[in-house]
């Protein structure tokens, strides 16, 4: 079994604080609504794992809406690891741009949602994270490197780095 760490490091600070999985979660806890950009984080070359996402962000919060956006290209063995690990595929023809805005924005007004989890490295989703803010949404970009916007990362409240070998998650604010 693998361990994996969290680095937690808050916007402005320079020093790193090491926490194992036998943190504490929060006592609260908040709505997640998460959309992933599919062919922009789930890359062999990336090796990122859905669950990985997924107990990252279950340490902020509860997962209540998980969403995949995906291309007509995607493998089916992609779609069925996205179905078998609880999220709903979104299979569209083209862009997946457009879609995963739409998404988002639909989560946006959803009043049951207390936070916006974008996992991307696009830093054309920067107006979704302003417009999250701006309706009182918490915001999460989940990306990897190399790419990852750093405007999408400075305008979010939080920031999970995933690595192919575990996750660094930065807290800001």
């Amino acid at each position: 079994m693998k361990e994996r760490f969290f680095r937690v490091l808050r916007r402005g600070e320079k020093e790193v604080k090491e926490v194992s999985e036998e943190t504490p979660k929060p006592k609260k806890k908040r709505s997640i609504g998460l959309i992933i950009d599919g062919p922009n984080i789930l890359r062999k070359e990336f090796g990122i794992k859905l669950e990985d996402i997924i107990d990252a962000l279950e340490r902020i919060g509860k997962l209540r809406v998980a969403k995949v956006v995906l291309n007509q290209y995607a493998p089916q063995g992609l779609i069925e690891a996205v179905v078998n690990q609880g999220l709903e595929p979104i299979i569209v023809a083209g862009d997946t741009d457009v879609r995963i805005a739409i998404e988002a924005m639909e989560l946006i007004y959803n009043s049951d949602v207390d936070v916006i989890a974008l996992a991307t490295r696009d830093a054309d989703f920067l107006p979704i994270v302003n417009e999250a803010k701006r309706r009182g949404k918490e915001t999460i970009v989940i990306g990897v490197e190399p790419g990852f916007s750093v405007a999408l990362q400075n305008a979010a409240d939080y920031v999970i780095k995933m690595e192919g070998k575990g996750i660094d998650a930065h807290e800001a604010k």
